[in-house]
């Protein structure tokens, strides 16, 4: 009667372990050997310029005319950065939810999805692997061997399209090397932490016209949490492998071909919410698991024989296993069965609460671009304009099977198959006004169909077509200081709802959202170039803004009716300031700080009672009005190491459909060691005072005992971990 999957999550790492274990056995004893073959780092050395790869052109951060947040990988290895989960906090108004094993739900200035229950996936915020997209499915980001990390903030219409209405978020990892570059890294900590990690790069050939690069990663801890009913510690443990491949082959002086192969299994337990709010601790007799597994490619060719344009080829494919299981009920039947509830009858008799939903899903996307951008012979205009034309199309297709149980009998079964189309042109053009005045103007036009059917009988095939684009003016003040105004209009497809009851017929279908962003920005180097500020402020006006709504079922309250409307118009409006002090050359201070305000416009839903409940004026969910970094990094010239680093939010609403909401919190890290020429070992912790904060939070009944009575229950992040670190290098 039950199609229940369990996962065998230690079984990867007992075949992978001596694998990396002796991999990093054998990088340590040459690293030993060679320890005279890498110099040591010169803390005085020039700051690298930060280049964003994210956009059509590659560009130095302080040129983009546009709110962006660098993250490259020397402040990753200096915060022991292992997931995108341990950087995010540092990235103004950005904030996750924490519904899940691993963040795979993002929000970028209030604006982006909290889940994904059912089977049609339509992101807010695009995530993208080395142009591999994995827009709402995330989750497998390791840090391990990356070069950076790019958060573009507000709708990136013109390069991006549907995928990115609030944003994008762009992970580059290192290209391969035309000389031998190799590393291993091993970490152990409490909640029995183990991370092994290692690195190849190099030449293929002689003539080093073929070049490779190879990392891999597997991470493995038990969860944080004490299963007391099952006598566990590992029943939300994490086992994660991460593997990518490169190669770059110059095949002619004009020809460039990089092929990105891509392998991550994270095979992750869920079990984190008790009836009781402990953080650490859950009664639960079937956990739940967050598995996804991904292998992904993706091919640039690149043409530089014209004289007036290079020829850019973008192909990707990505396919993707996932599996996301709860216990609803989130305890036990003896613990139920302790407990009196009231039948039909108004007699009080033992419990019976046996609740479990579990969904597996494939995702299969595959995507083709081809752009002509302008060399400096092909500029038009005089000479002044940059110019660049583009053909997009994608295929993604998604099926999905949803099981639950209640009682020891099925509850909702449902398959579905969801299949979506995307075919885009876009243009832009740069041009230089004189004056060091520069005009940006870029339009994407986008259209989208899509079908999708299900064992319900539903079925909807909605088309439509989208465009949106930029305008931006940007003004060199001085050496020193560069502004900008700029305006975008993003769009995010419209959609259906499936599964709903009869009364609720009304909202089978929702509209597009559009969102134009009005911003202005400062980058400054500010006293010969010791501090360096990045400042936005922008007002975003939302149209037809896509809700995700719920209701809990009075007549069966073990369910959840889930449901996007569209809310009217609302406005968010903030600032964002990243600054970086070169205090010493061997001490650096950085920082960040977000504020947002958000509100709805005139939105008005109904409870599971049929109240209506007013949101009008209301903060939007997971919208904290302040986000803040602060962090110190410091380098002696004997090799001793220290960063110290601190991020925090304030309160915010956890939901839309309800009034639960975080308290504001500061987590504090560090990470101190030495560093010499071919290895380094560090002490590190996370969460150093043990905060306990909230990252996802619902409002609902959930205990028949007391009648359903709603009650807030909450998720909370990691707790304190330390944890050692050893790194070695060699050419």
């Amino acid at each position: 009667m039950s199609n229940r999957k369990t996962s065998n999550r230690h079984s990867p790492f007992l075949t992978r372990a001596p694998l990396a274990l002796a991999i990093a056995a054998a990088l340590s004893s040459a690293a030993f050997a060679q320890t005279d073959a890498i110099d040591k780092p010169d803390p005085s050395t020039e700051m690298e310029v930060m280049v964003v790869t994210a956009d059509f052109r590659s560009s130095s951060l302080e040129k983009m005319p546009s709110s962006i947040t660098v993250i490259d990988s020397q402040k990753i290895q200096d915060e022991s950065a292992q997931h995108f989960e341990d950087v995010l906090n540092s990235i103004a108004n950005f904030n996750w939810s924490g519904g899940s094993s691993r963040p795979k739900y993002f929000q970028i200035r209030g604006v982006g999805e909290q889940e994904q229950y059912q089977g049609a996936p339509n992101s807010s915020v695009g995530y993208i692997i080395d142009d591999i997209d994995l827009s709402g499915i995330g989750m497998v980001s390791s840090m391990y061997d990356l070069q950076q990390v790019e958060v573009l903030r507000g709708p990136q219409g013109t390069r991006y399209g549907a995928n990115a209405l609030a944003g994008l978020i762009y992970l580059k990892s290192n290209d391969p090397t035309d000389v031998f570059e190799h590393g291993g890294e091993v970490s152990l900590g409490d909640d029995d932490l183990r991370t092994f990690s290692g690195f190849s790069s190099g030449p293929l050939t002689d003539s080093g016209k073929l070049l490779y690069r190879v990392s891999l990663q597997q991470h493995q801890q038990n969860g944080y949490h004490d299963n007391l009913y099952l006598g566990r510690d590992d029943t939300n443990g994490r086992d994660e492998f991460s593997g990518r491949a490169k190669l770059r082959w110059y095949a002619t002086d004009d020809l460039q071909f990089d092929l990105t192969v891509l392998h991550a299994d994270f095979d992750n337990g869920y079990d984190v919410w008790s009836l009781t709010n402990s953080p650490t601790q859950t009664t639960s007799d079937q956990p739940g698991v967050d598995s996804q597994r991904t292998t992904g490619a993706g091919f640039k060719a690149t043409y530089s024989g014209a004289e007036t344009f290079e020829l850019t080829s973008l192909t990707s494919f990505a396919n993707t296993d996932h599996h996301y299981s709860y216990d609803g009920d989130w305890s036990n039947p003896e613990y139920w069965a302790s407990k009196q509830c009231s039948d039909d009858d108004g007699n009080l008799a033992p419990c019976q609460y046996d609740y479990f939903w579990d969904k597996t899903g494939q995702r299969k996307t595959a995507s083709q671009e081809f752009r002509l951008s302008s060399t400096e012979q092909g500029r038009i205009f005089a000479d002044s304009t940059d110019w660049l034309l583009g053909v997009y199309a994608m295929n993604l297709k998604e099926d999905n099977q949803l099981y639950s149980e209640y009682n020891t009998w099925p509850d909702e079964v449902l398959d579905s198959e969801y299949e979506a189309t995307n075919y885009a042109l876009f243009g832009q053009l740069d041009t230089d006004l004189g004056s060091d005045y520069a005009l940006s103007v870029g339009l994407r036009l986008e259209r989208r169909n899509s079908h999708y059917s299900d064992t319900n009988n539903d079925n909807f095939d909605p088309s439509e077509t989208m465009w949106g684009g930029h305008i931006a003016v940007s003004k060199v003040l001085n050496d020193s200081h560069n502004a900008y105004v700029r305006v975008a209009r993003g769009y995010k497809a419209g959609g259906f709802n499936m599964t709903l009851p009869v009364e609720l017929n009304d909202k089978k279908e929702f509209s597009t959202e559009t969102l134009y962003n009005y911003e202005i920005g400062l980058k400054s180097h500010w006293l010969a170039g010791l501090i360096d500020t990045n400042l936005a402020l922008f007002y975003m006006d939302r149209q037809d803004q896509q809700v995700a709504a719920s209701q809990q079922d009075p007549d069966k309250p073990q369910r959840f009716i889930l449901f996007t409307e569209n809310a009217g118009s609302s406005n968010n409006y903030g600032a964002e300031l990243d600054a970086t002090w070169y205090a010493t050359d061997n001490l650096q201070i950085y920082s960040s700080l977000g504020w947002l305000e958000t509100a709805y416009g005139d939105y008005q839903y109904q409870d599971k009672y049929g109240t209506e409940v007013d949101l009008t004026g209301r903060d939007l969910a997971h919208s904290p009005h302040f986000t803040y970094s602060l962090g110190g990094t410091y380098r002696a010239n004997s090799g001793w190491f220290a960063n110290l680093n601190l991020s925090g939010k304030s309160e915010f609403y956890y939901s839309d459909s309800n009034e639960s909401r975080s308290e504001p919190y500061t987590i504090v890290n560090a990470r101190v060691g030495y560093e010499a020429s071919a290895w380094s070992a560090y002490l590190w912790g996370r969460n150093l005072f043990n905060e306990e904060y909230g990252v996802r939070g619902f409002y609902f009944g959930n205990e028949p005992d007391n009648g359903w009575a709603e009650k807030q229950y909450i998720r909370y992040g990691d707790p304190r971990q330390i944890g050692v670190t050893f790194n070695v290098k060699f050419m």
